[in-house]
């Protein structure tokens, strides 16, 4: 049980650690939650609301930079939705991308979610975990319609959305499909009555269907911590056995009142939790403890805890991977073996003031590298010389300034000279000699920067100074 950012414990976690992801994350809900007094869960609340101003440029840096799928879901967001939206999906983004590289290749994950952000989460996982990974959209009713709800105008909303996909084919292979019993009375088409393991779950979850009763949504009035967002045990045990094997490990990076944890435990599954609440891992023993499943002593506590076999901690883990980047079979980012260099540590937005200053001739105008057509800055953009999926890095030696049309058709595939053919067979190039005046003013600003941060002591005359 990990105490902090969950953040900060999946980037330290190893790669394909992990079997099986079921997690409850923030909705956008646009409102704060709060316990129920009196709960094993009083105390605990959240905001669920998002600002674009709290996001970290770090990760608008890492999402532009090396994943433009998933950075083209949240810009898309921001459009249709408003910035809110944005700020939720890029606070996910950067976790759902350490969630795929922890997932074995025989891994699967659901995310739980409402149909506020489903869709626009739908599209995030598809640009992360891949559209041909998505299994089903698990349809969960939530439970039966109250009196107050009745008054509602127009439909009920009565139901949240899971989202499964799977890191591969291989993970589809293990699923251990799930039954419902037969209902009273049940014969087959010929009459003689049945004879299998009882009739296959669907994915809509529901109290009943037809004569059929789904025990499963019964039960999830029962509700036992107070927390805020909790969702039924029976829930998360159904996902857990369907998904993973006994031994194996199942995480929850918004572990919140611990039911993944539970209901791993109780399926002889190993479990990590991750949550920022300061009494998460309380209430992973209280309901361990009133499910029969926490036995021994209940040791002295303190900022390391060991109950068992359960173990509470607010360090985080060392990598024992040799901190790669990505798992293997992600389309594909080189390993960096040596360390960065001062000249490679500069932001995305030192990069951007130091090539649009180098790719200037005409005051308040800017080269393109390709087409060398002169534009104001803001119809730059700032792209890889060698392309990420090509093993090309993010410092200053490989980026260079496009225009927005020469951007748009490189993508994130086409090389330089290959983006050159492009160019004049769409007719796009205005004067080939500029655009090779703007690479290689780029290229001297690069060897100026080298100079510059390997040795900031030395100025450009090479005296020293103090």
């Amino acid at each position: 049980m990990f105490h902090g950012d969950n953040l900060d414990f999946l980037r330290a976690m190893n790669s394909e650690s992990v079997d099986l992801i079921a997690t409850d994350p923030p909705f956008n809900k646009g409102r704060d939650f709060h316990a129920t007094p009196d709960s094993l869960a009083k105390g605990a609340s959240f905001q669920d609301r998002w600002r674009w101003s709290d996001i970290h440029q770090e990760w608008v840096d890492q999402l532009q930079d090396d994943h433009p799928a998933a950075w083209a879901v949240i810009d898309w967001s921001r459009m249709t939705y408003g910035d809110d939206m944005g700020a939720f999906l890029c606070f996910m983004a950067v976790r759902l991308l350490e969630m795929h590289r922890v997932l074995k290749r025989t891994g699967s994950i659901y995310l739980h979610c409402d149909p506020t952000a489903s869709h626009y989460l739908k599209a995030l996982m598809d640009a992360i975990f891949g559209r041909k990974n998505f299994r089903n959209e698990i349809v969960w009713r939530i439970g039966w319609v109250s009196g107050f709800k009745t008054q509602k105008r127009g439909w009920i909303r009565n139901h949240d959305i899971i989202l499964y996909y799977v890191m591969s084919d291989a993970a589809t292979k293990r699923f251990n499909k799930e039954y419902l019993p037969y209902p009273p009375g049940y014969v087959r088409r010929d009459g003689k009555p049945p004879t299998g393991k009882g009739v296959p779950i669907e994915d809509t979850w529901n109290c009943s269907d037809g004569d059929r009763l789904d025990s499963l949504m019964i039960k999830s009035f029962a509700k036992k911590t107070g927390y805020p967002t909790e969702k039924t045990l029976e829930l998360y045990e159904r996902i857990v056995r369907a998904s993973s094997k006994r031994g194996e490990i199942v995480l929850d990076p918004f572990c919140g009142c611990a039911t993944t944890c539970v209901a791993a435990e109780k399926n002889g599954r190993q479990w990590v939790g991750i949550d920022i609440w300061e009494k998460a891992h309380k209430v992973v023993l209280d309901r361990l403890k009133n499910e029969g499943m926490l036995h021994g002593p209940d040791r002295k506590r303190s900022v390391h805890l060991a109950f068992g076999d359960i173990h509470y901690t607010r360090a985080l883990p060392e990598r024992t991977d040799s901190g790669e980047t990505a798992a293997r079979y992600l389309p594909t980012i080189e390993k960096r073996i040596l360390p960065l260099e001062p000249w490679q540590k500069l932001s995305r937005a030192e990069i951007m003031r130091e090539l649009t200053e180098a790719q200037s001739r005409t005051e308040g105008l800017v080269m393109c590298a390709r087409c060398g057509r002169e534009l104001e800055p803001p119809f730059m953009e700032l792209d890889h010389i060698r392309p990420r999926s090509d093993g090309g890095e993010n410092d200053i030696s490989n980026r260079i300034l496009l225009c927005r049309p020469c951007n748009g058709r490189k993508g994130a595939k086409l090389t330089m000279p290959g983006l050159f053919d492009a160019n004049r067979k769409a007719g796009w190039m205005q004067d080939a000699a500029l655009a090779r005046q703007a690479r290689a003013l780029a290229k001297e600003r690069y060897e100026e920067v080298r100079y510059r941060r390997r040795w900031p002591a030395v100025d450009t005359t090479g005296n020293l100074f103090d």
